[in-house]
């Protein structure tokens, strides 16, 4: 009888704070602004805009569209955490904040992520089905990153594209 009393009492317990938490929520991330965008500086093509808006977008730029559960807690902090995470490793909204080596390796990353079908990550797709990349959708992608990073090469010198650190003397 007294452990029937403890799981009452601790199931009550566990349901206020699940109430409590649903009133604090991280802040959304969404911003209008796009004058550091990726396609600012670089060509993005319609259909690589559709890529990036619907397998990239959420967690790399700064503006997630959210789904219904991410406002319970704490779905919504993991998401968050998530977006946060995925915008500290690439930006698109920012992109052109970064250094040239910067935005040269970001896109050598892009093209390894998607090559060895890291990205986008398996627990986005499973939920979101569009935006499990398609062989032709991937292939787009690479493309479209390898032709930037060319255009680089060409238009740069090369130790420009090379982090100042990484440098041998």
């Amino acid at each position: 009888m007294k452990l029937k009393s403890i799981l009452k009492k601790t199931s009550w317990f566990v349901l206020l704070v699940f109430i409590i938490a649903q009133f604090f929520h991280p802040k959304k991330n969404n911003s209008a602004i796009t004058t550091n965008d990726i396609s600012t500086k670089y060509p993005v093509p319609e259909n690589i805009h559709a890529i990036l808006s619907t397998a990239c977008n959420d967690c790399h730029s700064n503006n997630t569209t959210y789904p219904w559960y991410s406002n319970i807690q704490p779905v919504a902090w993991w998401l968050n955490d998530h977006v946060e995470e995925g915008k500290m490793k690439l930006n698109f909204n920012e992109f052109t904040t970064y250094r040239l080596y910067k935005q040269y390796h970001k896109l050598e990353e892009l093209i390894e992520e998607v090559e060895e079908d890291e990205m986008p990550l398996s627990s986005y797709t499973l939920i979101h089905r569009n935006a499990d990349l398609n062989d032709e959708q991937k292939t787009a992608l690479i493309n479209w990153a390898k032709g930037i990073r060319t255009s680089m090469e060409q238009t740069n010198p090369a130790d420009s594209l090379v982090n100042p650190k990484k440098r041998k003397s």
